[in-house]
């Protein structure tokens, strides 16, 4: 195959028809062309020689180039594309290092081989263009909806047609056993756009929370349009989900709203979703309550939220257990899920069971280390009071307020939890010293005789070994292993030691022995703050 006058025109025309056929530019079928041209070329008069092609993008006439540079003489490699500053003033004027020498050469008569090659180098180039422009296509479409054409099934993944490119649904993103056949219209949510070796991977999904929020956005005006606002989606894909809702408008309900007249537009939804049940609550900031919305239909007594370690306690009646746990747990799952909480329920005989035992604890600790009689003890624990170091130093009138208590009674009563306190806090220190704690470390402020015991047990016996832990190692916290949030026990966290308390000592211990400057500390503070601000 000569490229001759005869067929110029007929490059041009090819690269638009298949430009066309694959919606790309034709300029890069063009460069795709004289790339295989060249490489042709390379192989009829040498593949070291730089032979280049330039087509005509009005004519179609392919012009072949031979190119040599000019190199410094200690740089000189291939001989056929390059030469130095001597041999090139044969050729040019004054040459230069860097100057080039372009010579046109006589086309190339291309055989079957040679032929076959630039075909496949065309080729290539338009997959390449094609998958750039299908990544480009879809890179900004990720978290939207699409309506695609099941092309097939490839163990159990959905191949769609997305228009101008393929898709794939991958079968633990399908609702349930979805059983799609060759032609099937789907709506799909676009998950994510990677770009890879084999070209850009476009992954959609009917399971994902997101793609129930955005079907509500077509369904719901409001929506749409901003006046409410989808804050938490929870879903069991093909048998339960919750989604919670928040109005900016007083005027407008919602619930009523994502609902609609006689159920239409949540209807429509759960149609989409092959039946999916959909509980629709309003978003509430104050998280007790929001608990409570998320746990419809079941009724709650009362709840207690631990804030520190995110945990929930929920009591309920005892006939409305086993609606507020649901099928298979599915109830109070979803409502962990949308709350962002551990949530542990409890009927109301067994949180008042639990109670009693609470009650029983703290009235046998004052019956034993104070000296008391049930009764006294009792009171005590009705009051409120809970440990010894509360009695000890609460203020006396606090004390005085409980009956058949006076001002003697109050003070022996203080004067018995202090030497016992004493008497705790010098055992707990005789013991620390057995266990080889250092006096650098029983020194360190903040640490109580006991928390010098824990750290002992743990290996921690001086100071070094102190500003060595992590914040978390002190007062504990929790970690998600496999989707599941896992409690991790801290040395100092049975002594209510905080996360922030535990920085603060843990920053105080390196400062102490000169590891971290206090002017670096107040630096990075005063640009914390400015970024905050900026």
């Amino acid at each position: 195959m000569a490229i001759t006058s005869a067929n110029q025109l007929e490059l041009l025309q090819t690269a638009e028809a298949v430009a066309r056929e694959k919606m790309i530019d034709p300029g890069l079928v063009v460069e795709a062309m004289e790339e295989s041209l060249a490489r042709a070329a390379k192989s009829r008069y040498g593949a070291e020689m730089d032979i280049r092609v330039a087509i005509d993008r009005k004519t179609g006439k392919a012009t072949f180039t031979r190119v040599r540079t000019v190199v410094a003489d200690e740089e000189l490699e291939n001989y056929q594309a390059e030469f130095t500053v001597e041999q090139a003033r044969e050729y040019l004027e004054n040459p230069a290092i860097g100057d080039q020498f372009i010579e046109e050469v006589p086309p190339v008569d291309m055989g079957r081989i040679a032929a076959q090659s630039a075909k496949q180098v065309i080729l290539q180039k338009v997959r390449e263009a094609e998958r750039d422009r299908q990544f480009e296509d879809f890179k900004d479409r990720a978290g939207t909806i699409i309506n695609g054409l099941v092309k097939r099934e490839e163990y159990g993944n959905v191949i769609v047609d997305v228009g101008r490119g393929e898709a794939i649904l991958r079968r633990n993103e399908k609702i349930g056993r979805e059983a799609y056949r060759a032609g099937d219209r789907i709506r799909v949510y676009i998950k994510d756009v990677r770009r890879e070796v084999r070209g850009p991977q476009i992954f959609l999904s009917r399971t994902a929370p997101e793609f129930m929020a955005e079907l509500f956005k077509m369904e719901v005006p409001e929506i749409y349009d901003g006046i409410i606002e989808i804050k938490a989606v929870a879903r069991d894909p093909g048998s339960r989900a919750k989604i919670a809702v928040i109005s900016y408008d007083s005027s407008i309900d919602p619930v009523g709203a994502c609902v609609g007249m006689r159920g239409s537009r949540v209807q429509a939804v759960v149609n989409e979703l092959q039946g999916e049940k959909i509980d629709i609550i309003p978003w509430n900031e104050d998280i007790p309550t929001f608990l409570v919305n998320a746990l419809q239909p079941a009724e709650v007594s009362k709840v207690v939220f631990d804030e520190d370690a995110e945990r929930v306690e929920v009591v309920v009646p005892e006939e409305q257990l086993s609606l507020a746990i649901g099928r298979r747990g599915q109830n109070v799952r979803l409502a962990s899920q949308l709350t962002g909480l551990d949530i542990d329920i409890m009927t109301e005989v067994e949180e008042s069971a639990r109670r009693q035992k609470d009650f029983e604890e703290r009235t046998q600790l004052f019956m034993d280390t104070l000296d008391l009689d049930e009764f006294f003890a009792q009171l005590l624990v009705s009051e409120g009071f809970t440990n010894l170091e509360e009695v000890a130093y609460v203020e006396k009138g606090e004390l005085l307020v409980i009956d058949g208590v006076d001002e003697s009674t109050a003070e022996e009563l203080q004067t018995r939890a202090r030497e016992h306190l004493e008497a705790e806090a010098k055992a707990a220190l005789e013991q620390a010293r057995e266990l080889g704690v250092t006096d650098t470390l029983i020194a360190f402020e903040g640490l109580t005789p006991q928390m010098l015991v824990a750290l002992g047990k743990d290996g921690v016996k001086t100071l070094e070994d102190f500003a060595t832990c992590a914040d978390w190692e002190l007062a504990g916290g929790w970690t998600t292993e496999k989707g599941e949030r896992v409690k991790d026990d801290g040395l100092l966290e049975p002594f209510d030691v905080s996360l922030e308390e535990a920085q603060d000592m843990v920053m105080t211990a390196r400062i102490v022995l000169g590891w971290v400057d206090p002017e670096d500390l107040k630096a990075d503070e005063v640009e914390t703050e400015e970024e905050a601000g900026a």
